[in-house]
């Protein structure tokens, strides 16, 4: 077999696992905005399969042109995916789309305007620097919000991402860049497209093991998870003794609070203290976790005549908030209403 072939042979390798997984996430998880993100995902990392080429020198023809801008635009839509995927709090807005169109339209242009005229190193070049700005975005996000992820499956995908994106994703935009103007390279698309499909099966297996339903799914309402503490046997115990630390010495009230911190005092490994918070009390992120049981007390002093006249900021930081806006943002999401409203609709009713 030829490297040309060999090469055709991987990328459509790669392109029918892909295909095959937009098809089951479609079916599984179609109706869910997360897993509309990972179809895209997938389908745009099919136009990436198809279109790459190391060291290409010819300007773009006209009827890869879309599928190249699709392609330099999927690192937009990784970028989303993961924030939706680590940030359970996340939410797509219309200007998320607008960044979108704004790189497809941008590749698009260079592809049309710049490739035709000769400089297609300087195509290359600009398509790679874009997808290395937002690389560094996914990184920064998926590294940034590890340490307080209580879902374990969740966890194992993040260090995939991280090792992903830097052997595969920075590896091979720099080697696009580097290589653009010497002319093709049969062997370096053979490695290239063989990295890929490696990326792509991986993904493949870890959807099955983990469960994309599992992994993609929206966090529990903070309040629900409280009030449904139904913990085995075995963990009732350390439930119990988890409560306790929280209900008495208000931990949660300190600053820069760890899950290693509520480990310690527990005489328990993280990991064990992640799947109690997880399994048991069915919250997927520590810092969730934290906030219900601030909350909840920023809830009491709020509905406390007592209290009427101190202000709301005072009790969002005894609580253990750090500041205003976050609190606001927290409170509302779990009620539904401000603080403010809160305490109005709550004292008018005393």
């Amino acid at each position: 077999m030829t490297l040309e072939s060999l090469d055709l042979a991987l990328r459509a390798a790669a392109i029918a696992l892909l295909a095959v997984l937009a098809v089951a996430l479609g079916r599984d998880l179609g109706r869910q905005w997360r897993g509309r993100l990972a179809i895209a995902l997938a389908l745009g990392s099919a136009a990436h399969a198809a279109t790459f080429n190391i060291g290409g020198t010819a300007a773009p023809s006209l009827a890869s042109t879309p599928l190249i801008a699709v392609a330099t635009a999927d690192i937009v839509v990784l970028w989303l995916f993961c924030r939706a995927l680590f940030d359970d709090g996340f939410a797509l807005r219309w200007l998320h789309g607008l960044i979108w169109l704004a790189v497809f339209g941008f590749s698009l242009l260079s592809c049309l305007v710049l490739g035709p005229a000769g400089h297609g190193r300087l195509v290359i070049v600009a398509n790679n620097v874009l997808a290395l700005g937002f690389l560094g975005l996914t990184l920064a996000q998926t590294i940034r919000s590890w340490a307080a992820d209580l879902v374990e499956g969740r966890r194992r995908i993040r260090a995939f991402v991280v090792i992903a994106a830097l052997s595969y994703g920075g590896v091979n935009a720099l080697l696009q860049m580097a290589s653009a103007g010497r002319g093709p390279s049969e062997l370096a698309n053979v490695v290239n497209a063989a990295m890929f499909l490696a990326v792509v099966g991986t993904v493949a297996l870890m959807l099955l093991k983990v469960g994309a339903g599992d992994v993609l799914a929206p966090e529990a309402p903070p309040a629900a998870a409280l009030e449904a503490v139904a913990p085995k046997a075995a963990d009732r115990r350390l439930v119990d003794a988890l409560m306790r630390l929280m209900a008495d010495e208000r931990i949660y009230r300190q600053e820069n609070v760890t899950i290693g911190m509520l480990a310690t005092k527990l005489s328990i490994p993280e990991y064990r203290l992640r799947r109690l918070i997880n399994g048991e009390l069915g919250y997927r992120n520590f810092n969730t976790f934290l906030n219900a049981h601030r909350i909840e007390e920023a809830k009491a002093a709020l509905a406390d005549p007592a209290q009427a006249e101190v202000p709301v900021i005072t009790i969002a930081m005894d609580a253990g908030f750090q500041s205003l806006g976050p609190f606001n943002r927290a409170f509302k999401a779990v009620t539904g209403v401000t603080p403010t409203e809160y305490r109005r609709m709550r004292l008018s009713a005393a």
